[in-house]
């Protein structure tokens, strides 16, 4: 009997579903879980999306960035629901924080992106969303993907108000020369005081109480005006398809399967499956065998072009030869590598 019941139980576990509701998927306690069913569900049965109806003047590259527990990744869930890149479920928590830890402590710790469409007065936008780490530890790789960015979106809790890493944030982005959009967050918590920190805001860093918008991430209030800001404020890329290859590594994740996956931002000139490209670190060179955007899942495209943002496989087998802030190019034609380039700190390992 105690045999039949263990069979039972797990004929029970086996036919769970996942969350992700994709076909071919694994159940959420399998090693993996939904992540597993994603290299079930393979980018390669994707239809291959046309980049070349986005051009440069309708694309608008930003990040948001805060202090811990401001309610970043609240925002981006909500930002993620409203363009209708994701559906509206309650199972919606932190949809760009896929590591383990970063769902366990409720931060940020890797860099990720997400492409969103969204059609403003008749125009069709895309609005390339990276999400950076919140934490002081993480401050070059918050750098490195503000520099694939033109503008921000700086996050405050309404009630706890300006904390250090707001400050620190906010001077990487002004340092950068970046439109800042500054967002009070949590206005539904009973002790929130909202104008108080509007005045911080204007103190502080120099902004007009009238460019502050006042959400709450959580319930969703008014978070459709920040997406209008974004397009309003924040000016497109500076850059050419015409131009040679220049292609910013703002993160990379591995791929038992496929290697590792380099999170990318073009600066200029084109890429596409077959290209032969070269890394200006480490002298290597690739075959790229993929490229595409994040919805926030991979999503093939047949090119990427200049000022959008996206990932690119190509054979590399160690996260070593995807070093955030590295820059990509097409062999036998080099350009000036991307300012700003460090070599990685020894940290323990998260992918």
């Amino acid at each position: 009997m105690a045999v039949a019941g263990r069979r039972a139980m797990w004929w029970a576990r086996l036919r769970s579903p996942c969350p992700c509701a994709a076909p071919l998927c694994l159940p959420p306690w399998l090693p993996g879980g939904p992540a597993a069913c994603e290299r079930l569900y393979s980018s390669r049965d994707k239809e291959k999306l046309d980049m070349s109806t986005y051009p440069v003047e309708n694309i608008r590259n930003f990040s948001i960035i805060a202090h811990v527990d401001h309610g970043k990744s609240t925002l981006a869930d909500r930002l993620l629901e409203i363009t209708g890149t994701i559906a509206k479920t309650a199972r919606n928590k932190q949809v760009l924080d896929k590591l383990q830890v970063e769902r366990e402590r409720g931060i940020t710790v890797k860099a990720q992106s997400a492409s969103l469409f969204y059609n403003h007065e008749g125009v069709n936008y895309l609005l390339n969303l990276i999400d950076t780490p919140g934490h002081v530890d993480f401050s070059y790789e918050v750098s490195r993907s503000l520099s694939a960015c033109q503008g921000v979106i700086l996050v405050v809790d309404a009630n706890e108000g300006i904390q250090a890493q707001t400050v620190a944030n906010f001077y990487l982005a002004f340092e950068a020369q970046l439109a800042i959009i500054p967002v009070i967050n949590k206005i539904d918590l009973k002790h929130a005081d909202p104008e108080r920190v509007e005045k911080q805001i204007e103190k502080l860093f120099d902004i007009p109480i009238d460019e502050c918008v006042r959400i709450s991430a959580k319930q969703g209030t008014n978070v459709e005006k920040v997406l209008q800001k974004i397009i309003e404020k924040i000016p497109p890329p500076q850059c050419n398809t015409a131009d040679p290859l220049k292609a910013l590594v703002f993160d990379s994740t591995f791929d038992h399967y496929r290697g590792v996956i380099a999170n990318i931002a073009l600066f200029g000139g084109e890429i596409q499956k077959g290209h032969k490209i070269m890394s200006a670190h480490t002298k290597k060179r690739y075959e790229v065998n993929e490229v595409g955007i994040l919805t926030p899942n991979e999503q093939p495209t047949h090119k990427l072009y200049a000022g959008q943002v996206g990932y690119v496989i190509a054979g590399m087998k160690e996260v070593t030869e995807a070093q955030i802030g590295d820059t990509l190019f097409l062999y036998k034609q080099p350009v000036e590598p991307l300012p700003g380039f460090k070599s990685a700190k020894p940290m323990v390992f998260a992918g």
